[in-house]
């Protein structure tokens, strides 16, 4: 126990007091992220271990919201990592795609009730900052546990919108981070915000891609619908093929 004290020490950053847990989880949470752009494996063993870290950093402020999604995100992303390793091994690559309506309405309905759920628990057991903490504290401590858990799945499902989950927590993790003086989460969520948009970017350009398939074949199809030109039609390419909803494409690590 003795060997890890040193995570519970704090150092100065700039001025400013920073826990060791804290500054070496929110790096390899950093490394998570640019690991997740390039569809990379290795971010998930690296976000199992920035985990553990925030978790220590999360018990030394009393973020009881925050410990509990550390520990579902240990959980998750080892989930994670073994489907998109199946994935890779079935595919080839890590195929990415955008969610279907269905599947947003679910993601949605599950932020507004879980967060409103987690609160419940949170204030009814204290174990969100203090004892008679205000309600938007409380929430916001909650929902930072819950998107963390849909952002986990989406990018466990490869959703584009897995993006979209993180930019929204980003945006509450940000003042409540530094609310509970955790400095350098703070400025790791600044850093996430910039990486998120590059995330979003790259994912949805990833999702769209036309795949040309074998020239022996002889019909067109575009987004599922037969070109009327006979076989024998030598001006005609033999098939082009619009992904649908599994929106692959090739070059995953």
């Amino acid at each position: 126990m003795s060997a890890f004290q040193w995570l519970n020490e704090q150092f100065d950053f700039f001025g400013l007091p920073v826990y060791w847990s804290d500054f070496l989880g929110n790096i390899l949470a950093l490394a998570t992220v640019w690991l997740a752009l390039r569809r990379s494996l290795v971010a998930w063993p690296v976000q199992i271990l920035g985990s553990v870290l925030l978790l220590v950093a999360s018990l030394n402020v009393h973020l009881g919201g925050n410990a509990a999604r550390q520990i579902v995100i240990i959980v998750s992303a080892s989930w994670g990592w073994a489907t998109w390793k199946r994935s890779r091994e079935q595919e080839g690559t890590i195929n990415v795609r955008w969610a279907s309506w269905r599947e947003r309405t679910v993601l949605a309905a599950a932020m507004v009730l879980g967060t409103a759920a987690f609160g419940l628990v949170l204030k009814g057991t204290d174990a969100s900052f203090y004892p008679g903490a205000p309600w938007w504290m409380v929430l916001a401590d909650a929902w930072i546990f819950i998107g963390s858990i849909l952002a986990m799945y989406s990018q466990a499902r490869r959703y584009v919108e897995f993006w979209f989950v993180w930019l929204a927590v980003d945006l509450v993790g940000v003042p409540l981070a530094v609310h509970s003086e955790l400095y350098f989460s703070g400025i790791v969520y600044g850093i996430f915000f910039v990486m998120v948009l590059l995330g979003i970017r790259d994912w949805a350009a990833r999702s769209t891609p036309q795949e040309i398939a074998s020239p022996l074949e002889s019909a067109v199809v575009v987004e599922g619908r037969e070109d009327p030109r006979p076989a024998g039609d030598s001006g005609a390419p033999s098939r082009v093929r619009a992904q649908d909803g599994s929106g692959g494409v090739s070059g995953g690590r």
